[in-house]
């Protein structure tokens, strides 16, 4: 089992998909979420779910931060923006081009939230920011379940 912190980036569409991945099931909270529009960047804050930790207990979490840069405008759908305690789980990140190599960042919550970031090009940095801990429990999905 590793407990080296991951630091991934993703530059474009392919690149998405493992960050995604190791993104999946992280929660945060709505105060946890910033948008800088003059320094066209949203910065979230998020515990991450460490799926490559390979622990088949109830796991571990870390803190986590992403940054995505080139950011022209965040739109919330669902989303309980002025609650700041309002707690969301992370389902996955896609990009839907536009002109190239512009298009909008779709960030996918369970519950039907979403957030979509508009950006001039994919330009995301993710980063593990503290030691791991032991998770409350193991995410569950119920397809998964089904499909075994």
């Amino acid at each position: 089992m590793t407990t080296k912190p991951l630091k991934l980036m993703a530059e474009d569409a392919d690149d998405l998909a493992p960050l995604s991945a190791a993104l999946q099931d992280s929660v945060a909270q709505m105060g946890d979420f910033s948008y800088e529009p003059r320094a066209r960047r949203f910065t979230l804050a998020l515990n991450r779910f460490r799926w490559e930790a390979g622990d088949s207990g109830r796991g571990q979490r870390v803190r986590t931060a992403l940054q995505v840069s080139s950011v022209l405008s965040a739109k919330g759908h669902r989303l309980k923006q002025g609650s700041i305690d309002a707690v969301v789980s992370l389902l996955s990140i896609t990009f839907e081009p536009d002109e190239a190599p512009g298009g909008d960042l779709v960030f996918t919550f369970s519950g039907g939230g979403a957030l979509r970031l508009t950006v001039e090009c994919v330009d995301l940095l993710m980063a593990d920011l503290t030691d791991p801990w032991r998770a409350a429990g193991r995410p569950a999905h119920p397809d998964e379940e089904d499909a075994s």
